[in-house]
């Protein structure tokens, strides 16, 4: 049984009719820049989320950017992120002047070890973004007593973790993206929160960068044609908005759906390898679902006989950030972030999508354990 990585359109009959009525308004409406639709929906989105404030911007790339220089880090601040994520998170870093310096992953969680980013800090040191990977909470606890520590901005890289939440140990449960100064949201389409193209967001409850990051999505204007600082072209398209506000009535539905396949999915693989171990304290939003084996080896072989046998797979991510030829300058090395290493080496991200059907999950499991025997 061919088994696709993600199915986009098997939501869509349920929501068919709204969608194409919400776009139908905005076509009548030809309001397609920073339309009624875009407030809408930011006010929808924060209010969802339990921020103050939502900005959408043209994608989840320049969410960051735009998180970055609002919150204040400028050029030659140092910026200590994750190395085990999509270079998105550091090369905005690069782009606006600032230095990324990579932490080691917690071996569990994939996630940024607190501990490595302690002993990462020096007087440079301007912020830490920590990657919700996969859509695995980070530990906030931990990250933000440092940053609070050492004085540190803490912008959240969110883009796979839409309704996944965190229970801090003084306090009530609350979403990813809301905890730091900024976090920061994408709309790809294959995301928990997908629009029909590209699109993104950033949640602050700051209100000097909520009006810095309105400037920055529309040339540094607040009054047409007087720019007060530079800017960017990073406007949420009205359509996307209006497909936005109809699917977010809908996520929390898909993202327990979600939780159900992984639940599946880690029955079926209990005893074959690593499944995501998602902590009391948290709510993962399973945007991927990773496995992990004890070899490369054992990963490689998977890989190749899901492939053989039509079943989508895929490696997030197989070279860490610190190892790729974009930053050799820094002068990374294997063996500087021993558990990156291993991790990179070993992890491999299974179908999943919320209507992945018992079935499905049964062919993609059985070939996992196939694979060790198959290839081995």
């Amino acid at each position: 049984m061919k088994v696709p990585m993600v199915d986009m359109l098997a939501g869509y009959p349920p929501i068919k009719d709204e969608v194409e009525a919400a776009v139908k308004r905005v076509f009548d409406k030809a309001h397609f820049i920073l339309g009624e639709d875009v407030t809408k929906f930011e006010t929808e989105f924060a209010a969802h989320n339990g921020a103050k404030y939502c900005v959408g911007v043209a994608n989840g790339t320049d969410a960051l950017r735009m998180a970055y220089i609002a919150s204040g880090i400028k050029k030659g601040d140092e910026v200590i992120t994750s190395p085990f994520t999509f270079i998105a998170t550091s090369e905005t870093i690069s782009q606006i002047g600032a230095v990324p310096v990579f932490a080691d992953i917690d071996p569990v969680t994939y996630n940024l070890d607190p501990k490595s980013v302690e002993k990462k800090i020096t007087p440079k040191t301007r912020a830490i973004v920590p990657v919700h990977l996969y859509g695995m909470p980070c530990d906030m606890d931990a990250i933000m007593a440092i940053a609070k520590k050492h004085n540190l901005i803490v912008v959240e890289d969110t883009a796979q973790a839409f309704t996944g939440k965190y229970k801090p140990a003084a306090g009530d449960w609350k979403y990813l993206g809301t905890m730091g100064h900024c976090g920061t949201f994408s709309f790809f389409p294959a995301k928990n929160l997908g629009a029909f193209g590209d699109g993104g967001a950033v949640l602050t409850n700051d209100d000097k960068i909520h009006e810095t990051l309105k400037q920055l999505r529309n040339h540094g204007s607040k009054v047409r044609y007087h720019h007060e600082m530079e800017g960017f072209n990073s406007r949420l398209d009205t359509v996307q908005a209006a497909i936005l506000s109809i699917r977010l009535k809908h996520v929390e539905k898909w993202t327990e759906m979600r939780n159900k396949v992984a639940a599946r999915y880690a029955e079926q693989l209990k005893g074959v390898c690593e499944t995501p171990v998602v902590p009391a304290n948290a709510r993962h939003s399973f945007n991927y679902y990773t496995i992990r084996f004890d070899s490369k080896a054992k990963r490689d072989n998977a890989q190749k006989h899901l492939t053989e046998l039509g079943i989508a797979n895929q490696i997030y991510y197989p070279i860490a950030l610190h190892l790729q030829e974009a930053y050799a300058h820094l002068g990374g090395k294997k063996g500087d972030l021993p558990a990156c290493d291993r991790v990179q080496d070993t992890v491999f991200s299974l179908p999943m999508f919320p209507e992945l059907t018992d079935e499905q999950i049964k062919a993609v499991t059985d070939a996992v354990k196939d694979s060790l025997k198959v290839h081995a």
